[in-house]
């Protein structure tokens, strides 16, 4: 496991507070929630059901906004980004992994890993660097354990074997930091480890900086630091044993 030294925050959030609202009322989820990871750090977040820890990690994905409170990556803020740049941050400097896959069921998996660079350029940009792409995809997804699996569509598919190809498209476009919101919560334990085996290969061998949503303790024990958020905020922050 690894032991980071201390860098300045590649991603942090100031005071963040996020209501939503059922009819007249308001349900307060984020209370002045401060949370700052370093770079090549793997945190996770843990809490009860409601406490807000899917809602930080999406705020912090530029997925929804806060309505009061700012976040800063790489020292710049993003939460008052337009759409547009929203857009962009997520497709080239951010990668997403849900906890239902959010596969596109007539793609095959190596198309579905390809599907961000699609988004990305045009038909013409993207067909004129295919090659690259495709050879980058098979890669990823040899690194995940699916390279027997490229030309399978998600039906044909087990659901760790679903998630490692979420995990593989959320990589394609090297990105600088991976949220992954409950990435084993749909799995068996045994698949669940797997897939949190790959996510520490990741960290440790290419420092990907991580931060992972979890309900599972012994998921979270494999981080590096431990945020447990409790109505809202940030109660305590472990380091975990190196």
């Amino acid at each position: 496991m690894s032991t980071n030294p201390t860098f300045a925050p590649i991603l942090s959030t100031v005071d963040l507070h996020k209501c939503y609202r059922k009819g007249a009322i308001e349900v307060p989820v984020l209370n002045g929630a401060n949370l700052s990871v370093s770079e090549g750090e793997m945190v996770s977040i843990i809490g009860q059901s409601g406490s807000g820890k899917s809602t930080l990690l999406h705020l912090m994905g530029t997925l929804d906004q806060p309505d009061s409170g700012e976040i800063h990556f790489q020292g710049n803020r993003i939460d008052n980004l337009t759409a547009a740049g929203r857009d962009v941050l997520r497709n080239r400097y951010i990668g997403l992994i849900f906890q239902f896959y959010h596969l596109l069921p007539e793609l095959t998996t190596i198309e579905n890993v390809l599907a961000p660079m699609m988004i990305r350029h045009s038909v013409w940009g993207y067909w004129a660097n295919r090659r690259k792409y495709r050879e980058r995809a098979k890669e990823l997804l040899e690194t995940v354990g699916l390279s027997h699996r490229l030309n399978h569509k998600p039906r044909e598919l087990s659901g760790g074997e679903m998630q490692r190809t979420a995990i593989a498209r959320a990589l394609i476009s090297e990105p600088i930091l991976l949220l992954a919101d409950e990435p084993t919560g749909n799995l068996d334990r045994q698949t669940g480890e797997e897939i949190l085996t790959v996510l520490r290969r990741l960290n440790d061998e290419r420092q990907l900086t991580i931060v992972m949503v979890t309900h599972d303790p012994s998921i979270a024990a494999g981080a590096d630091r431990t945020i447990q958020l409790v109505e809202g905020r940030v109660k305590t922050s472990n380091q975990a044993a190196a």
